[in-house]
């Protein structure tokens, strides 16, 4: 078995990594896409970190995320808390498992294979890769939407064009506009990874101008910020206690971006240092989270003022501005905010999972068009059908499951390993992660074990209409924790099968 290679923070020379080249190109697991980024590809500095964050967090998914929680009986004040607790927590293992991305220019798929071995990897990536298609179908549809409010403030007769057709529930206009939306995405695919990065530090400054800006209308036509935090009260449909509502809620902000906690070496391969990953997650997530989820709820409150009644969804309170100026500029800067988040958080790791199944066939754009497809499949207009089984079972469930992958991902990184990972073997069928067959038993087992438990919590949050347990009992509590359970569980239980076998090794 050979022996782990001792490297700087920061792979140092453009020869090490030509020589691995050169060591591995011919190995089924490789490809140029999965390879390691040289040094000359690390041009991703600590405001294209930022601003990556920055444009992933401005969505109509996070504008509406506060509003969520005030429904359920939350403060205004309470729900911005319980964001930015939320997106600070998965901040740390975020920033820990970025860290092998940058030192040794690695992908997420390529880094499962050091704890599930080089074809055990492929479990926890298409695991992750299932989560990613559903996420970009579901961004998809409502960019959609957005498209097809702007076609229809600006053609009225859009909405009669194609007749009164509906497919499968869905009136065919809205259909078109969706796959409008979908071709867009498809065209940036085949960008590559640069491409994206160019998308995310481009729209940024756009759209935290467009966030203040509305912020600025509601204000001026609701009588001042004060007023509107104040009627925010009027948006609770239920009043439950605080410390009832608060587990839930604190884990459905953790799992948020619980997705993206794991693939997070996809970007920070990227990065020119550990500093630019470190500091630039660290400005652009939880500060930028829980502004535009205080800028939706603002605006929904505003619009309970402004017009009797809250418009929850940004795409609607646009239809309501009779300046054809000021209505196009607000959905540009929604199809932005939902073309930047689906780029980054739902194509590229997918993307490199469905690559990392047959590296030698399956390129990062072929990865990024099986998303595509696999997107429209999962049929996204049924995932929002209730927002109730969106938050509670969609992602409190998938946030469960990709806890235990996590835990096991840092501590093998970084308690068992100590940071210090082989490159060569990380692209060699009979090399230190080879394991049995390919394939690490003990990070199988300790993943399925780390699951269980918030099984029978998912199974009755989703066979409960609206997600929500009438009488929660344990294994309900249990899953509403799901992530935080899965994580710690996942991590103990690998350390423990797998602390022997590193130290014989």
């Amino acid at each position: 078995m050979s022996t782990e290679s001792s490297v700087p923070d920061l792979a140092t020379t453009q020869r090490d990594f030509e020589e691995l080249r050169r060591d591995v190109s011919s190995s089924p697991l490789w490809n140029k896409d999965l390879a390691p980024t040289t040094i000359k590809d690390r041009t991703w500095s600590t405001w294209n970190i930022a601003a990556l964050w920055i444009a992933m967090s401005v969505a109509i998914s996070t504008y509406m995320l506060g509003g969520i929680f005030i429904e359920q009986g939350m403060t205004w004040w309470q729900a911005m808390i319980t964001i930015l607790l939320g997106n600070s927590i998965v901040l740390i293992p975020m920033i820990l498992n970025g860290h092998a991305g940058t030192k040794y220019g690695i992908s997420f798929p390529v880094l499962c294979r050091a704890s599930f071995g080089t074809r055990g990897a492929n479990v926890p990536a298409i695991l992750r890769a299932i989560v990613a298609c559903g996420w970009f179908g579901i961004q998809t549809w409502i960019g959609g939407a957005a498209l097809d409010a702007l076609i229809s403030a600006t053609w009225s007769g859009w909405s009669t064009a194609f007749g009164q057709t509906a497919v499968m529930g869905v009136p065919v206009h809205s259909l078109v506009a969706f796959f409008l939306f979908w071709g867009i995405q498809v065209y940036i695919i085949f960008k590559g990874i640069e491409g994206i990065k160019y998308l995310e530090t481009r729209s940024a400054p756009l759209l935290l101008a467009g966030g203040i800006l509305f912020l600025i209308w509601a204000s001026v036509r609701a009588g001042g910020l004060g007023r509107i935090l104040s009627e925010s009260a009027a948006l609770q449909r239920e009043h439950g206690n605080f410390w009832h509502i608060f587990p839930g809620a604190l884990a459905v902000s953790v799992g948020y971006w619980a997705t993206v906690s794991l693939n997070i070496p996809d970007f920070t391969r990227y990065a020119r240092s550990q500093k630019s990953q470190m500091l630039g997650q660290a400005l652009g997530l939880p500060l930028t989270m829980t502004a535009f989820a205080f800028i939706g709820v603002a605006v929904n409150s505003a619009t309970l003022v402004i017009y009797g009644t809250p418009l929850s969804d940004p795409v609607t309170v646009s239809t309501t501005f009779r300046s054809a100026t000021i209505l196009i500029f607000v959905i540009v800067v929604i199809l932005a905010a939902q073309l930047t988040t689906n780029m980054a958080a739902n194509v590229v790791a997918p993307s490199n999972v469905f690559s990392n199944l047959n590296p030698k066939l399956i390129s990062y754009v072929t990865g990024g068009m099986i998303t595509a497809v696999i997107g429209i499949l999962m049929m996204p207009w049924k995932l929002l059908a209730s927002m109730g089984n969106y938050i509670y079972t969609w992602l409190t469930g998938y946030s469960g499951l990709l806890g235990a992958i996590l835990g096991i991902l840092i501590c093998d990184y970084w308690v068992l390993r100590k940071r210090q990972l082989s490159l060569t073997d990380l692209f060699d069928t009979n090399g230190v992660y080879s394991y049995s067959n390919g394939i690490n038993w003990r990070a199988i087992i300790s993943l399925g074990a780390a699951i269980l438990p918030v099984i029978p919590g998912f199974i009755r949050a989703a066979i409960t209409p609206g997600g929500q347990v009438a009488n929660p009992g344990l294994f309900d509590a249990i899953y509403t924790y799901g992530w935080f359970v899965t994580f710690a569980l996942g991590f103990v239980i690998y350390y423990l099968l797998m602390n022997r076998q590193i130290r014989r090794s």
